[in-house]
């Protein structure tokens, strides 16, 4: 089944992701539908919840362009392990579509991940990069960007996710997604697969 773009507030969004213990064939296909995807959006950055699954990756391409291959980032079980500085910038994401807000992040972190090839890499990171890393790592532990909105940023927004959550109202009505058992079950069943 080909992976699509879930939107706020779908419960897998709010789910924690448990660190994957392989790769294989079938979650690289995976990975690089999320880089078509993300990059047929507009996006720089795409994490595995946003595409419904329960696995600690994300993947990044600060060009938002299939061709720029050496722009194309895998981060497979992700750690920050260090942030200085603060920075204020606005931010968007596939999951909360045409809703762009002011978030404020460290402005420099230090993040070790696996590759694609199982290698373990370290990046030191700054500016949109380390936005992008910050933000997507947020999604496998449940947060979203608006969980770190000022109370003016969140009211801004208020009739956006309103009509984001009465949208998800009237796609779960016509059975196009699942209730919340049900999508706890699956995502359990996908962990037991690579967890």
């Amino acid at each position: 089944m080909p992976v699509r773009i879930i939107k706020y507030p779908h419960p897998t969004l709010r789910h924690k992701s448990k660190p994957l213990r392989r790769v294989d064939a079938e979650l690289k296909k995976i990975i690089q539908e999320m880089l078509d995807l993300m990059c047929a959006d507009k996006g720089i950055g795409l994490a595995a919840n946003q595409v419904d699954l329960p696995y600690r990756l994300f993947v990044v391409n600060l060009q938002a362009d299939p061709a720029a291959k050496d722009q194309q980032y895998v981060f497979i079980n992700p750690v920050i392990t260090r942030r200085s500085g603060t920075a204020e910038d606005e931010e968007g994401c596939l999951s909360f579509p045409e809703i762009y807000v002011p978030v404020r992040r460290s402005e420099k972190i230090t993040v070790g991940a696996y590759n694609l090839a199982g290698e373990e890499v370290s990046y030191e990171l700054s500016g949109l990069f380390a936005r992008a890393v910050q933000h997507e790592a947020d999604h496998l532990d449940g947060v979203l960007f608006i969980d770190r909105l000022g109370p003016s940023s969140r009211l801004a927004v208020k009739q956006q996710l309103a009509d984001l959550e009465t949208e998800f109202a009237a796609d779960r009505r016509r059975g196009q997604i699942g209730d919340d058992q049900q999508i706890a079950a699956r995502l359990a069943e996908l962990e037991v697969l690579r967890t």
